[in-house]
């Protein structure tokens, strides 16, 4: 019989059904909200009102599911299994667009790429004439390729760091051809890898709100925003049917990665190195255009931006609207919110992982797939939940627009993050040592401080980071339920673009890509070999 480790299971279980409720509240809020504010839900839930949104949403989606997973699985083989040189800085450089939350990234590409910007004003240096606007799906599709690929090249990249080399060998002195032994012998093994990768990518784009608000693509997201006040009954319904579609999409995929699943793979000593020869030129000029156009374009643009600003305030032509003193505030607001929403979520799904892994508890199970469900949850839908139900409810009145509001709302957003982290943190801790613990005399509160919390630490400060690095860059629930006094960088950031105060934009996002890049460089870039 298993011993517990805190508490006891009843504790525990009582613990993980309130988490379970509070993570599955908003969607059902949603749900219950449509069919009884609504005189005529279904009505309304097959109108033209919806019908344009939805079908534009599934367009980006399945546009940008599909050039990540190529663009992904290309940049992942080229950096793990190819003769190209600096392979270690292509690794380091490649993950790094997560560092842009995807408004930011939009505006720079924008900035960047539209007509009278800098490389129009490059190319018109050298006598080309550029004249392509970024905006709608277009627009919209770039963006999301270009900052969202990482989710697809980081658990590809490490499943191909992990593959076995023996059966590709085996593959070559039988004769077949590298693009034989690519498509029958390696693609079947990195499929649930790029499976999983390209559904994170699909509930980006469906949930996407920054970048189709600035290319101006009327997507479900961008819809919701704009009914939310005005047309109530169309603002639910549209929110409704987003909440189906991301739903659907993962049972779907969870169905077809059954198909493909084989057993973990052990790291080759010897992994494969495939020669490119005379492709070895094009490879590299590859690499660099995907770093260029990803990230190193972005960061030229915010630079430029924040340092014409500075010009013309120093030289008397327009006065900087944000000093040095007024970035502390929206820092540390976003640096605070961060890490304790980071803090309660892995508070709140820790009881669940035990459940899960020590007691094998039907409570954790169920627990356990509302927690890493609420993910998949768009952040927009949850923003609205809570603000609707603060608007109609007495009790939710007094919630808000206040911090406790906001911190649950990214709890019920990114704690589904932190759940395998957890669970593998608590599996970490032997039940001998708990065991010889308990036997000495030490109660089950000294057990966890100073036994089990220090051993499980590792695995629970990597989800909390990952927690933190979402927070700091979620955008439409700050802007839906943030207290009016809790301005933070994505909000700064994000109001500063549409207003058009580009220098002031330059220096909110600057700060936030800084705080994000460090962020994803520990907690990310250095563990890239366990995204697998």
């Amino acid at each position: 019989m298993r011993s517990p480790t805190i508490g006891s299971p009843a504790l525990l279980k009582v613990v993980a059904v309130l988490a379970t409720v509070g993570f599955a509240f908003p969607a059902g809020y949603l749900v219950w909200r449509n069919f009884t504010f609504s005189s005529d839900p279904l009505g309304v839930l097959f109108s033209q009102r919806t019908q344009g949104p939805l079908l534009r949403t599934l367009q980006l989606a399945v546009l940008v599911s599909a050039s990540t997973a190529a663009l992904g699985t290309a940049l992942a083989w080229l950096t793990t299994r190819c003769d190209v040189p600096l392979r270690r800085l292509w690794q380091g450089l490649l993950p790094l667009p997560l560092v842009f939350p995807t408004f930011i990234g939009a505006a720079a590409l924008i900035r960047t790429l539209n007509p009278g910007g800098l490389l129009a004003d490059w190319l018109d240096n050298v006598g080309v004439t550029w004249d392509v606007e970024m905006r709608g799906l277009f627009g919209a599709w770039l963006a999301l390729t270009l900052f969202t690929y990482p989710y697809v090249y980081l658990p590809v990249a490490a499943r191909l760091r992990r593959l076995p080399g023996s059966v590709e060998e085996t593959a070559r002195l039988l004769g077949d051809s590298p693009l034989t032994i690519i498509r029958r012998v390696v693609l079947p093994q990195v499929a649930t890898a790029i499976s999983a990768g390209t559904l994170l990518v699909f509930l980006y784009a469906i949930s996407d709100f920054g970048a189709v608000q600035l290319m101006r693509y009327d997507t479900l997201s961008r819809a919701i925003y704009t009914t939310r006040l005005n047309n109530q009954p169309v603002s639910l319904a549209l929110s409704v049917i987003l909440l189906v579609l991301a739903a659907a999409f993962v049972l779907a995929e969870r169905a077809a990665t059954r198909r493909f699943e084989v057993a973990a793979p052990v790291r080759s000593r010897r992994p494969v190195l495939y020669r490119l020869g005379r492709a070895k030129p094009a490879a590299v000029a590859f690499l660099i255009a995907a770093v260029a156009v990803s990230l190193l374009g972005p960061l030229a643009s915010l630079v430029d931006w924040a340092v014409d600003g500075i010009a013309l305030d120093a030289s008397g032509g327009r006065d900087l609207l944000v000093g040095w003193d007024d970035v502390w505030s929206p820092t540390w607001n976003t640096a605070f919110g961060s890490v304790v929403a980071a803090v309660v979520a892995v508070a709140a799904v820790l009881p669940a992982a035990y459940l899960v892994v020590r007691f094998r508890s039907r409570i954790g199970t169920v627990a356990n797939a509302v927690i890493v469900s609420s993910f998949a949850l768009p952040g927009i839908l949850i923003g609205l939940a809570l603000l609707f139900w603060t608007l109609k409810t007495d009790v939710g009145s007094h919630l808000r627009n206040t911090l406790v509001l906001l911190v649950f709302a990214y709890v019920v957003r990114f704690g589904g993050q932190t759940m395998r982290t957890s669970q593998v943190a608590v599996a970490a801790v032997s039940t001998r040592l708990t065991d010889a613990a308990r036997t000495l005399g030490a109660s089950w509160a000294r057990r966890f401080r100073t036994l089990e919390l220090p051993l499980m630490a590792p695995g629970l400060l990597a989800g909390g980071g990952l927690v933190m690095l979402s927070v700091m860059k979620e955008l439409p629930i700050t802007l839906l339920i943030a207290p009016f006094d809790f301005p933070t960088l994505t909000t700064k950031a994000f109001n500063s673009i549409e207003e058009a105060f580009v220098a002031e934009a330059g220096v909110w996002s600057g700060v936030l890509v800084v705080l994000s890049g460090v962020l994803t460089w520990f907690f990310i870039v250095r563990r890239a070999d366990h995204f697998d």
